[in-house]
């Protein structure tokens, strides 16, 4: 492969300073609690107030949103909230007899709190809202508390609105770090969240995995700054690549996109397209640091070499741009989401399409999907042996515990055998290991 762009900066060079500030901001408020958060919320929020959202602001803020506005919020709503409808539907409970006597059963339990944490900043992530909530909600959790960075006085309207009609039980006006502490530690609203989920600024990605490495919660994904790549062939329309690579950059400074292409043509092309589509845009700042920092081109010799330098960045999002379409869906693996064909883009995804927008970044792609109905959802066993049945599982079990050395495994197996079989000899001899 030949890079026609290669990035400035990597994501891991700027990541471990973050982490050590946020793991020093979590031991504080765990130590000290609503005071730590009360203080860093007036700190980097300028807010005083409480952070649970009363009915009466809420609906305050509601009336503020035009009818058009709920009207796109509620459909994006629909497209999403069925679509985790369709996944809670394509797993389901069941029992069967393994062995006469031994029968063995899946059960799903719905997690008891989620926490759902939604961006602010510069934008007000409505979408993001719906995402995780409707999510949550499809997936039949208990206590949903959703969270957002105030602007001002408050969320931002629409958001509240997102986040009431995707069935939120608890709303806190609070972002950061702190934002996720307080639902992770259960403070302010005595519901402890066994899941975060929830993109955001990589402060917030950092204090989700240090609290999901601790064992505190768990989370969806490591849902850092977003990530989308581009793959196009020959047949692929420059300018529509490289619009869509700014439409991504502009989502931050640390945001990177990618062209992946075995048309140096195409390359070339797009890559003299951004910088002047960068510079039509209202705040060009953002995405030319981010292209500038963090974009790459790279042009490789076919479409199976595509393949392997597209698993091996597993982006968050990525685009197919190319001929054959079902070929790309059978032969690439590691990714957050696919976009398939000229007439898909991210931004769909983002905002309406359906599909989920939170997504695995910095190659957890490898081993993750992105946020589903099924994070939400614990899948248990359960198995009764009957008494007969011990004569052939409890021998056996007894027999690989001592393969493995554990004696007291074995004699638990070994009593029920002669409970249960008292007219029988067995010999319970203890296995030596070579």
């Amino acid at each position: 492969m030949e890079y026609l762009k290669k990035a400035k900066k990597s994501f891991e060079q700027a990541s471990s300073e973050k982490r050590e500030t946020v793991a020093k901001i979590l031991q504080d408020i765990e130590v000290r609690g609503e005071a730590a958060v009360r203080e860093l919320a007036e700190k980097f929020d300028n807010w005083q107030g409480d952070f649970i959202l009363s009915d009466e602001k809420k609906e305050q803020l509601i009336a503020q949103v035009p009818d058009d506005v709920r009207q796109d919020i509620r459909f994006a709503h629909d497209q999403v909230y069925n679509f985790a409808l369709a996944q809670r539907k394509s797993i389901s409970e069941f029992e069967q007899e393994t062995l006469p006597g031994v029968r063995l059963g899946q059960k799903i339990i719905p997690m008891d709190t989620a926490g759902c944490y939604v961006p602010g900043g510069r934008f007000a992530h409505a979408c993001s809202a719906i995402m995780s909530v409707a999510t949550a909600k499809a997936a039949g959790v208990k206590n949903i508390i959703a969270c957002s960075p105030p602007r001002g006085n408050s969320i931002a309207p629409a958001v509240v609105y997102a986040m009431d009609i995707a069935g939120a039980d608890i709303i806190l006006e609070m972002g950061g770090v702190q934002a996720i502490a307080t639902m992770a530690f259960g403070l302010f609203t005595g519901k402890a969240a066994n899941i975060l989920v929830g993109p955001g600024n990589a402060y917030v990605a950092e204090a989700k995995a240090i609290l999901a490495g601790t064992g505190k919660c768990a989370i969806d994904v490591f849902a850092g700054p977003t990530e989308s790549s581009v793959i196009a062939d020959s047949t692929a329309d420059p300018m529509t690549i490289a619009i869509d690579l700014v439409s991504q950059a502009e989502h931050g400074t640390d945001s990177p996109v990618w062209l992946h292409t075995d048309s140096r043509e195409i390359g070339e092309a797009v890559n003299n397209l951004v910088p002047e589509l960068i510079a039509q845009m209202p705040d060009p700042d953002i995405p030319r640091q981010s292209w500038e920092d963090y974009g790459e081109i790279v042009l490789c010799s076919d479409r199976q070499e595509l393949v392997e330098i597209s698993d091996l960045y597993a982006s968050e999002h990525v685009q197919v741009m190319a001929e054959d379409l079902d070929w790309w869906v059978a032969n690439l693996s590691n990714y957050g989401s696919l976009f398939l064909g000229e007439g898909s883009t991210v931004a769909q995804g983002d905002k309406c399409s359906g599909t989920n927008h939170i997504l695995p970044t910095r190659k957890a792609g490898y081993m993750s999907g992105g946020l589903n109905v099924h994070k939400f959802l614990k899948i248990t066993t359960y198995q009764e042996i009957s008494a007969q049945a011990n004569k052939v599982v409890s021998a056996a079990a007894s027999r690989l515990s001592r393969v493995e050395g554990m004696e007291g495994h074995a004699r638990a197996c070994d009593w029920r055998l002669r409970k249960f079989f008292p007219d029988e000899k067995w010999d319970f001899e203890v296995y030596t290991q070579p």
